[in-house]
């Protein structure tokens, strides 16, 4: 196969010439798209990199002179493209869809359709007193049990998670809403809802799969610490990050300990 020569000055500027698809997409389809996306900016860069290297001098050996060599240089490239995106990338694959979704690409994309398995770290419940919800919180949360499950199943948080969540934002209450705005059982904010593509923050399926979709944004970025990534949920991943860990505001500590506290419930259950 004769290779493809690449001349590209801006890449965002074809992209934007690209016209919109106004049409709607299922949340099959959207992955499908995420998928085609990302494969598209992974070979883009791959071929990037091959015509980077063949303007310096190949560290394994002039091209066809070593067999071993240029295998090793083909891997190198390709291990290469998939690091750089599967990380931030350049940004050529969420640039992509949301052309044509309308939506951001790492805010719409359930974890597991990646392949990616959730390795939660609950840094011990030990110290963790156990708190009981009251029976008319249960009564309620179990209205929800399918929807949690599927929101579970699709974002690849556990069960008991998300319902530890749900007691303590809004102990099971559909219609709960905080001083400052926060919505529904997993107590969204407007901007939080609109970026998790929620349309109706009352409707109950829309809330569970738009907090559980926020929850393991947060996992997968403080790499599976549940302490970390329930802080985030309650005063953002900016506090988190300023200071290194918890932040030291008694509302979210006791928030990160109440979570707990009720995951204490479903010890030895199957988390998934």
């Amino acid at each position: 196969m004769e290779d493809i020569k690449l001349k590209i000055t801006d890449l965002s500027r074809h992209i934007s010439e690209t016209p919109e698809i106004k049409s709607r997409y299922s949340e099959a389809q959207k992955i499908k798209l995420a998928k085609a996306s990302k494969e598209f900016e992974s070979l883009l860069t791959s071929m990037m990199l091959k015509s980077m290297t063949k303007n310096t001098e190949n560290m394994y050996g002039e091209e066809g002179e070593n067999y071993g060599g240029d295998i090793m240089g083909m891997m190198f490239e390709n291990e290469m493209a998939g690091m750089i995106t599967k990380s931030k990338g350049m940004g050529i694959a969420e640039m992509l869809y949301q052309k044509m979704t309308g939506e951001r690409l790492e805010n719409n994309i359930p974890i597991k359709s990646f392949g990616n398995k959730l390795d939660i770290d609950t840094n011990s419940t030990d110290d963790v007193k156990k708190v009981l919800p009251s029976s008319s919180a249960l009564d309620r949360l179990s209205v929800f049990d399918d929807i949690i499950n599927q929101a579970s199943e699709q974002y690849g948080v556990p069960t008991n998670i998300i319902k530890s969540v749900i007691l303590t934002e809004s102990a099971a209450n559909q219609n709960a809403i905080s001083k400052c705005k926060a919505k529904g059982l997993m107590q969204l904010m407007d901007g939080t809802a609109r970026d998790m593509g929620v349309k109706n923050v009352w409707d109950a399926k829309e809330n569970i799969f738009g907090g559980t979709k926020y929850l393991s944004q947060m996992l997968r970025q403080y790499n599976g610490d549940l302490k970390l990534a329930l802080a985030a949920y309650n005063a953002g991943p900016g506090n988190v990050d300023k200071y290194n860990g918890v932040p030291p505001f008694d509302e979210t500590q006791k928030y990160v300990t109440r979570v707990f506290g009720y995951l204490k419930n479903w010890e030895g259950d199957n988390a998934s």
